[in-house]
């Protein structure tokens, strides 16, 4: 399995165009074939803050959301936001 974790830190000026893009995102991505879990959640803590968490069954199913995100309205409204992931394998 492929897993991200991390978080993504929006500009003030961008958070109203991310939260109106971001169930549409979440929803696609989660209908993808082998998307295990996709979560993205606001910070209570951290304003602009937003963790990422995924889970994809292989790299196949990895690759493929990141080549589908990647041509989406998500990667236009998202573009250039600073984003700090970790990707790992696993076998949980």
């Amino acid at each position: 399995m492929i897993r991200l974790t991390g978080h993504i830190d929006v500009p003030a000026e961008r958070l109203d165009d991310i939260r109106a893009a971001l169930p549409t995102h979440i929803s696609l991505t989660r209908a993808e074939p082998g998307c295990i879990e996709f979560n993205v959640v606001e910070s209570d803590s951290v304003t602009g803050r937003f963790m990422v968490a995924e889970l994809f069954t292989d790299r196949a199913a990895f690759d493929a959301h990141q080549a589908r995100a990647g041509s989406s309205d998500w990667a236009k409204v998202s573009a250039g936001i600073p984003r700090d992931y970790q990707i790992s394998e696993t076998d949980d």
